[in-house]
């Protein structure tokens, strides 16, 4: 049997040059700066021009993981792409950006799990790595959800930011990597966190453009009483799953979609305030992107680095969610 595990080598982002503030958002709908950082914590967000698409964050954030790798795109074996906004509905992303990091012929593939998307294609690049065969996996986070907001709706473009962010994950010999997870998923709340329009159950048409069913729709209630419990349970199972206790994670870095959610969380856990990474104020909701934007911020701020363990959690529409013990 191999004795491998995936180490992240690697890790980078890539933000939108145009930044919204809350004032900004004033002037379009009925909020204020004050109602918005009360119920969510969020400042500002950053939204992508009309150049700017999620194949080329997705290439900008993968190139600087690479760099921080040191290794280039032949170096590959394996892409994975999490995201629920690609540039098209087909051919895959993952196929797009593989092209163009000019990464050969590798295998590349894209997983559609919402918010949950990054934390659940790190357990799979780690699995895939242990199984043998696998060098080096790229594995990248990437929303543009401002196009798929109804921005008249401030119940929702307030909350979501776009970006992308990338890890490298190498084989290694030494005991590093997933340590534990789990995933789960309940789809009896399936309509909490929906976007109506654009599959081949309800394909685009004028009348679900007039009912503003091509934008995303949520519930925002029902999924903080989902989100809060969630998170508590998942972060006490990958713990004790990995025979660890609190005090032996270094930073927790929860989905970045509400800081109300994770304050609320973080009294239900009883998990120290200090050692959980916080950045939705200066990006919003970023989806897929959330985890792994905090955890490059969080290695450039020097929160972390290789040899601390880290728990990374995530949830969303589905619903979903998704927590993974990791050394780096």
């Amino acid at each position: 049997m191999n004795n491998y595990y995936g180490r992240i080598i690697g890790y980078g982002k890539a933000l939108p040059r145009n930044i919204v503030t809350n004032a900004d958002l004033e002037k379009k709908v009925d909020t204020s700066d004050e109602w918005i950082t009360e119920r969510t914590g969020i400042r500002q967000r950053h939204i992508v021009s009309d150049d700017e698409h999620c194949s080329t964050l997705a290439v900008g954030a993968s190139r600087a993981a690479m760099n921080v790798a040191g290794i280039g795109p032949s170096d590959l074996d394996l892409i994975i792409v999490a995201t629920s906004s690609p540039d098209f509905l087909t051919p895959p992303v993952s196929s797009q950006i593989q092209h163009m990091l000019g990464a050969s012929t590798i295998g590349a593939f894209t997983v559609v799990v919402g918010c949950t998307g990054f934390v659940t294609s790190l357990i799979m690049a780690d699995r895939f790595i242990r199984a043998g065969g696998y060098r080096n996996i790229l594995v990248i986070g990437v929303e543009i959800i401002s196009r798929m907001l109804d921005w008249e709706d401030r119940n929702t473009c307030v909350l979501f930011g776009d970006g992308a962010a990338a890890v490298v994950v190498q084989r290694t010999d030494e005991r590093s990597g997933v340590l534990s997870h789990v995933m789960g998923s309940d789809g009896a709340g399936a309509q909490h966190i929906i976007h109506p329009s654009g599959g081949s159950a309800l394909p685009p048409s004028h009348e679900t453009i007039d009912n503003r069913d091509v934008y995303i729709k949520m519930n925002g209630r029902e999924v903080f009483r989902f989100a809060v419990p969630v998170i508590g349970n998942t972060l006490q199972q990958i713990v004790t799953e990995a025979g660890l206790t609190f005090d032996d994670i270094d930073l927790l870095i929860p989905h970045q979609a509400n800081a109300r959610i994770i304050e609320s969380a973080a009294k239900l856990t009883a998990f120290p305030e200090d050692r959980i990474f916080v950045n939705v104020h200066n990006y919003g909701n970023t989806s897929a992107a959330s985890v792994p934007i905090a955890l490059t911020e969080a290695f450039e701020q020097g929160r972390v680095k290789k040899g601390d363990t880290v728990a990374m959690i995530a949830f969303g529409a589905g619903l979903t969610w998704a927590g993974a013990v990791v050394k780096l």
